[in-house]
């Protein structure tokens, strides 16, 4: 039984950082792992992703240079460091199993943590 937990949310000033943990356990985690977030009332929309080989992926228009992806393999874990956050970056912040396919779309992933709230003020 795969189990991801999401950590790292909370509230932020607008210009801060947060940095999310996923820790996996019950899989391979040698495979790719994603990002996601949704908003209220939106959408959730492909943030990064990461293989197992350690290629990455970003949405560029959510990004813009400020998050960086990265695991660590012996903790079981990816990151998302977030800097110089934005009101607009207020979701929840999911992340997930990559199966097959395109790393950027979510039908390619198929387990998902529970997600955690990362709210910015302005």
């Amino acid at each position: 039984q795969v189990q991801l937990v999401e950590s790292g949310g909370g509230l932020v000033q607008a210009g801060g950082s947060l940095r999310l943990s996923c820790a996996a356990s019950g899989w391979t985690f040698s495979m790719g792992m994603g990002w996601f977030r949704q908003a209220p009332g939106k959408e959730r929309q492909f943030v990064a992703a990461i293989s197992g080989s350690g290629g990455v992926w970003y949405d560029g228009d959510i990004v813009k240079g400020r998050f960086t992806i990265a695991r660590d393999n012996a903790k079981n874990t990816v990151y998302l460091q977030m800097n110089r956050l934005e009101p607009e970056d207020t979701a929840v912040y999911y992340c997930a199993t990559h199966k097959d396919g395109r790393y950027e779309r979510r039908e390619s992933y198929d387990n998902w943590g529970q997600g955690t709230q990362v709210t910015v003020s302005s």
